[in-house]
């Protein structure tokens, strides 16, 4: 007879219901903005600080891409995670995450623990966040050397395109191969 797991994942909608009530219990909008990597926007703050915003017109996720993230991160056994950064118009401004990073993570952290679906959530504050829509702002974020961040483990909008397109997140082999095979491409079109 098999053993039986330490954790079973509820249903999207199950963690939904919990996140919603979560939220409602400590006066925080249940209105939901989901993003992704592609979304953050962490600017510089004087010398030694950070400020983080978000944008989703520049790089809109495309629909039920929470859903998506939520079945890809349920394939591993990793702890996953909820989190809120902020408010914005009366949205919750939130993230998915997914790494062994948070299996120390506690309310210490500001994370509510539910081990037996090896889920936390992060409810943060009623602190308001900027959604930044100019462009330059955008461009100008700080994508590399930015501070380690509970917020590193999110998914990344170019790996939900990757599971709508391919039904799996691509390797870093394929995606090496797609950049010669398009690279490859040109050169014989030039050739015509």
């Amino acid at each position: 007879m098999a053993s039986l797991p330490k954790f079973a994942r509820p249903t999207f909608e199950q963690s939904l219901e919990v996140w919603r009530k979560l939220l409602d219990d400590r006066n925080l909008p249940t209105e939901l903005v989901w993003i992704y990597d592609e979304n953050l926007v962490f600017e510089r703050d004087g010398e030694s600080g950070f400020r983080l915003g978000y944008q989703t017109h520049f790089t809109p996720p495309p629909p039920e891409a929470e859903r998506i993230t939520f079945d890809y991160f349920c394939e591993f056994e990793a702890r996953m995670a909820y989190y809120r950064l902020g408010s914005n118009r009366g949205r919750s401004v939130c993230l998915m995450l997914c790494d062994v990073w948070f299996e120390g993570k506690d309310e210490t952290d500001g994370y509510v623990r539910k081990d037996d679906w090896l889920m936390s959530f992060h409810p943060g504050t009623g602190n308001e966040i900027e959604e930044i829509r100019d462009e330059e702002r955008w461009r100008n974020r700080i994508v590399r050397n930015r501070p380690l961040h509970d917020l590193d483990f999110c998914m990344t909008l170019r790996g939900v395109h990757e599971m709508l397109a391919h039904g799996r997140v691509l390797t870093t082999y394929e995606h090496y191969a797609l950049k010669l095979l398009g690279a490859w491409r040109r050169i014989l079109r030039e050739q015509r």
